[in-house]
């Protein structure tokens, strides 16, 4: 279920405003735990779910680190044991 959904539920007397306050809890939570994209008001793309704030870069970055995600993935199995995880 999504936001939309909620609040027409909500205005159609589906639900009451508490239930329908946990619902939209419940919507966000699953965002921040997911990876999702947006389109940025200036016309790039926002990947949010990585961080607190979006990762936010224009089509032209975004293909030009794609297209060097072999050397990272190579970079990052020879620095292996200098790197730190973060764990959720």
């Amino acid at each position: 279920m999504n936001r939309d959904e909620i609040l027409a539920q909500l205005a159609a007397g589906e639900i009451t405003k508490e239930q329908a306050s946990k619902l939209m809890d419940e919507v966000e939570k699953q965002k921040q735990s997911t990876l999702y994209c947006k389109v940025s008001q200036k016309g790039a793309i926002s990947v949010y779910g990585l961080q607190r704030m979006p990762v936010t870069l224009y089509v032209e970055q975004w293909e030009r680190l794609l297209g060097f995600a072999g050397d990272i993935q190579a970079f990052m199995k020879q620095h292996d044991s200098e790197l730190k995880r973060k764990n959720k």
